[in-house]
């Protein structure tokens, strides 16, 4: 490959800008896929690099075909690889079938008249034998946009210049991961977390009830190292995932003791979940978590300990949960 390697640039963990500081961003979808740079060489191939610089070309087949969207320009180009649901919404458990096939052709091939999956992209970085890195924001963008990249597997979907509140009720009112917001008059810097690129997670709040916990390791032995956790559906405590963030020391000591004063040989989920070590409890404990989104089983993704629920009884943790598709 004769085009310069380019780490991707990371956003850090924060809010929307200041009010008066609105219109210096844009903002843009944050998108829950693979994040991916996309080498044009100019000669009709393409190459793909995952974030931790390994070749993933192999496991998307399909996007084959943008190496010769540039013609003979070549060109780095930075994007986000997504499996989409039947709203059109980006679904990791969609895509994770995908990743990690860069070296099984053939399984790719077939997951990929499956499943396609969809490039978005949403920076330039190198464009015939000149880089952009130092090149603002707002100038890279409309570089990007003049590219028209519109594929059967790829597109470049606008930036929003200032109005970051509207943007960010969006992604809430679609149920969609987040927001990033970008300044516009930022450089490209590979391979740092750079605070000129924020994003903002979209996280939801519910109640559940703990039903099982696991030892911990290290510094955490003899302590819960997680808990599993459930919500009541259909008449039965459905399992949604094991919680392992968000006590501090004393509150774990504290949890430790309501959790084996409520042992049981008995495990309260129904189906029971396949979760070797498993310590279960009568489901009498209810206490709020947060999380970013649910699995298409109804597992919790990323969950963190907000509180225990003295207040609320186990019942009270219903929830609609879709029937497990295994």
């Amino acid at each position: 490959m004769t085009l310069p390697l380019i780490p991707p640039m990371l956003a850090t963990p924060g809010t929307l800008p200041p009010v008066a500081q609105d219109a210096r961003w844009a903002y843009e979808t944050k998108q829950d896929g693979q994040r991916v740079v996309a080498y044009l060489e100019g000669d009709g191939g393409v190459l793909l690099r995952a974030r931790s610089g390994e070749d993933i070309t192999g496991a998307y087949p399909e996007l084959r075909s943008l190496g010769t969207a540039l013609g003979a320009t070549p060109a780095v180009l930075d994007g986000e690889v997504l499996a989409l649901d039947e709203q059109g919404r980006a679904d990791f458990q969609l895509l994770q079938p995908r990743m990690g096939l860069a070296h099984t052709p053939g399984r790719a091939a077939r997951r990929a008249a499956q499943a396609p999956v969809h490039l978005v992209l949403f920076d330039l970085m190198h464009l015939a034998g000149r880089s952009l890195l130092k090149v603002p924001y707002a100038e890279r963008r409309e570089q990007l946009a003049g590219l028209d990249l519109a594929g059967p597997h790829w597109s470049t979907p606008a930036a929003l210049v200032g109005h970051g509140e509207q943007a960010l009720r969006a992604t809430r009112e679609h149920g969609l991961e987040g927001l990033v917001c970008k300044r516009l008059d930022s450089a490209y810097e590979p391979g740092v977390r750079s605070r000129s690129w924020v994003k903002i997670r979209n996280l939801r709040t519910e109640d559940v009830v703990v039903g099982g916990w696991l030892p911990g390791k290290g510094r955490l032995a003899g302590l819960p190292g997680a808990v599993l956790v459930g919500q009541r559906t259909s008449g039965r405590l459905r399992y949604v995932g094991g919680v392992g963030t968000g006590w501090n020391e004393a509150e774990r000591t504290q949890l430790a003791e309501l959790l084996r004063a409520a042992g049981t040989d008995v495990c309260p989920f129904d189906p029971v979940p396949a979760v070797p070590g498993a310590h279960w409890v009568v489901p009498r404990l209810v206490g709020e978590v947060r999380y970013s989104t649910r699995t298409r089983a109804g597992l919790l993704r990323q969950p963190s300990w907000l509180r225990l629920r003295p207040d609320l009884a186990p019942e009270e943790s219903a929830a609609d949960i879709p029937d497990d598709p295994t």
